[in-house]
C-alpha cells in the first residue's frame, strides 16, 4: 500500500523517526495507530455524552437492586 504525502509532511515525519530510531513506515504505522485511537476516544465520548444529556435518572435501576444476590428457594 502507498500513501502520498505533502513535502513538508514527509520531511517532518522522516525527522522524527531519524530522532526515534524508526524507520519511517514504523512511526508513520504508530502516529495513525495513536490518531486513530484518539479519533475512536472522542466518537465514543460524544455517544457517552448523548446518553448522559439523555438520561432519565428516575428509570434507571440501583445498585442494589442491580447487584442484589438472589437466593434459591428452599423446598
Amino acid at each position: 500500500m502507498n500513501v502520498v504525502l505533502e513535502r513538508p509532511l514527509y520531511e517532518t515525519l522522516g525527522r522524527i523517526a531519524r530522532r526515534e530510531g524508526a524507520s519511517l513506515s514504523t512511526k508513520a504505522r504508530d502516529l495513525l495507530r495513536d490518531a486513530l485511537e484518539t479519533y475512536e476516544d472522542l466518537a465514543l465520548a460524544s455517544i457517552a455524552e448523548e446518553r448522559e444529556r439523555t438520561l432519565v435518572r428516575s428509570a434507571g435501576l440501583s445498585h442494589e437492586r442491580v447487584w442484589r444476590v438472589r437466593r434459591p428457594k428452599r423446598r
